[in-house]
């Protein structure tokens, strides 16, 4: 077995809760008083856009939130999308710990304007060299391009990397070019999964 040299790490439901999944659509929801079934209708619509990086933030709210006149304003509902994310401080430590033996890159499906945010705000750029983030490289997973995409910008084999993520789909999508496949749980069992693969913490 290739000794691993490099981590993969998704960021929205490992290191940081997710930036704008459905839990954080039904806050907000809530919060401002959409209509639900609308306002997901027309977020579906967009989401692939927006993720990939082709449409702005500004201009995803326009189409989702502020078709019409509301009683709150555009700044307003972004600067709640913003509060919205937190950290998973223990996977947090995690990463940091690691980052120090490791070389370590982040694959993740966000928008733009969130991904910036979320990379300066939780000081991401500390832990990881680079980011494949997937609206900057207009691909989001688990199409296979991202995770070649982050193999050739590291230049590492898919053998020596290790793949970390909270969803089946994208773990599968990576095993399947040959890394190795870390379905995130809890920090507990990251660990332990790391472990089984030669990754003492």
């Amino acid at each position: 077995m290739a000794e691993i040299r490099l981590l993969f790490w998704d960021i929205g439901g490992v290191l940081l809760t997710n930036a704008w999944d459905h839990d954080e659509r039904d806050v907000a929801i809530e919060r401002f008083q959409l209509d639900k079934s609308e306002f997901e209708t027309r977020h579906h619509e967009l989401m692939v856009p927006f993720e990939e990086g082709r449409l702005t933030l500004d201009e995803y709210l326009k189409r989702a939130v502020f078709y019409h006149a509301r009683t709150f304003s555009r700044n307003e509902f972004k600067q709640f999308m913003f509060s919205l994310s937190r950290p998973m401080n223990e996977t947090l430590e995690i990463a940091r710990q690691l980052s120090t033996r490791f070389r370590m890159c982040a694959i993740n499906n966000e928008s733009r304007e969130l991904n910036r945010y979320r990379i300066q705000t939780f000081r991401l750029a500390e832990i990881f060299d680079t980011f494949v983030s997937s609206c900057f490289a207009g691909i989001r997973k688990p199409d296979p391009r991202i995770y070649r995409l982050a193999l050739e910008l590291t230049q590492h084999a898919a053998e020596e990397c290790c793949f970390i993520d909270d969803r089946p789909v994208n773990i599968e999508a990576a095993a399947a070019l040959g890394m190795k496949p870390v379905l995130m749980q809890n920090p507990v069992q990251l660990k332990k999964a790391l472990q089984s693969i030669g990754i003492a913490l």
